[in-house]
């Protein structure tokens, strides 16, 4: 039978059927039978499998929304798995059909106004839309059309994404952790020009690299679905820079804010591309301070950057392009501290407090804006503490988006979120498969989102 004759259930269980990465797909894949995020009564319990391509196995949305067989010759009903169901309750809810004598025709459905198909595909998330593509010529195009595009950006998002990047013998890696679907998928990075760059971070959809292209310093955005890719011009003091990316969807633009070099150098202006005119402008020098760390917090216009003399943060102005010191004090006993932005102005510090290992505990701030200082707000339990953190001296990251923040010590193996809203902790399945030098941000997933 000929796709073009399908009807549109039969094609959308057909999705399953996409080819591996190496051919430009996406791969997903299950880091255990019950993969996803385990609550906070299973979370050391859990047992993680090797990461494997889906098989026998139907976990796809694509698999969940159209794999019952409407066909009038076959009335073989198909078991599936709808999302936040466990498989034992798929087997006893979902295990017979509600209308057996309900029959869908293929004719009607292979003649689907143009705009209904779209607006359903387009809340297909996006991962299973490189499936989709293999079914037919017309939705193998289906990235490059202005109505679908249009669709897909009047829909909810997907929900945050984690996307973790490395190399492998000079080979680009990476995996992508939807939360939404709480499923691991391998992205294809082959794409990417062989330079020796790293993740600067992710912002609408896009992902932001810096790197060297053998002596010279360059800096490439692109968006891993359509994957499509450009290099920004170079600076005008073109030395390796610490970097953050933000992006405007209401314009379809972005930005990339260049403040002092990896090397502390702080003589060096600040510098913006603007995507609009595709050029670098330079700005105020940023004062003369000692710096914690090279990491920066975004939001609410305005980036964020710990210091120790004076001590406080320094805060630069995306309107103004202007620098401004804020006198707010550290808690005391603060051994390692990461800013993490929220939505709209809350911006949040997280480090561990204690002297010594046996006394050390996790916790979270939020910055009052009015009266400069920082509030406590919650603490990490002990018993995730002592997993994530067997030693005192241990190296972990920290990064956050829309008020949830992400904890990994990949030495361990293990990430662990916080949902500052519901004030919930959970681990997050399948970490211990990424490799220990992963880069690690979170990441939404886009096919509206240009380079250009």
């Amino acid at each position: 039978m000929k796709p073009e004759r399908l009807g549109f259930w039969g094609l959308m269980s057909m999705g399953s059927l996409g080819k591996s990465s190496d051919s430009g797909t996406i791969v997903a894949c299950s880091p255990s039978t019950r993969s996803g995020i385990s609550g906070n009564e299973e979370s050391s319990r859990q047992q993680v499998s090797p990461m494997r391509t889906v098989g026998s196995r139907n976990t796809s949305p694509s698999g969940r929304v159209g794999s019952r067989n409407t066909s009038p010759s076959r009335k073989k009903v198909v078991k599936t798995k709808p999302r936040g169901l466990d498989e034992e309750e798929t087997v006893a809810t979902f295990g017979k059909p509600a209308h057996p004598d309900v029959q869908m025709e293929d004719s009607i459905w292979a003649m689907l106004p143009e705009d209904l198909l779209n607006e359903i595909l387009a809340r297909v998330p996006p991962f299973m839309i490189f499936r989709l593509r293999s079914v037919c010529k017309r939705w193998n195009s289906i990235l490059q059309d202005s109505s679908f595009l249009k669709f897909h950006s009047q829909v909810p998002s997907h929900g945050p994404c984690l996307l973790t990047f490395w190399k492998n013998s000079q080979i680009s890696q990476c995996s992508v952790f939807s939360l939404p679907l709480k499923s691991w998928y391998k992205v294809p990075f082959s794409f990417l020009p062989p330079w020796a760059f790293w993740l600067v971070g992710s912002s609408g959809g896009l992902v932001c690299f810096s790197g060297l292209d053998g002596l010279t310093f360059k800096t490439l955005v692109c968006n891993p679905l359509t994957q499509e890719w450009r290099a920004l011009p170079s600076m005008h003091y073109n030395q390796q820079r610490q970097l953050i990316m933000v992006v405007d969807r209401s314009d379809r633009s972005f930005k990339v804010i260049a403040t002092s070099d990896i090397y502390g150098d702080r003589s060096l202006p600040t510098e913006v591309y603007d995507s609009k005119t595709d050029r670098w402008s330079i700005h105020q020098i940023m004062p003369a301070v000692n710096l914690c760390s090279s990491k920066m917090a975004y939001c609410d216009s305005r980036l964020y950057l710990e210091t120790l003399s004076p001590l406080g943060l320094m805060m630069y102005r995306l309107d103004t392009g202007k620098w401004e010191h804020i006198p707010a004090k550290f808690p005391r006993s603060l051994l390692d501290g990461y800013l993490v932005a929220g939505t709209q102005k809350r911006l949040f510090l997280v480090g561990r407090i204690g002297l010594y290992s046996t006394l050390q505990s996790m916790r979270v701030w939020e910055l009052d804006h009015a009266k400069i200082t920082w509030v406590e707000i919650s603490r990490m339990p002990p018993k995730y503490f002592r997993a994530l953190l067997r030693l005192s001296a241990e190296r972990f990251e920290c990064f956050g988006q829309d008020n949830l923040i992400c904890f990994t010590s990949w030495n361990q193996g293990k990430g662990l979120l916080y949902d500052v809203d519901k004030k919930v902790w959970s681990w997050i399945a399948g970490c211990a498969l990424q490799s220990c030098n992963s880069q690690v941000c979170f990441y939404e997933p886009r096919f509206d989102a240009s380079v250009q």
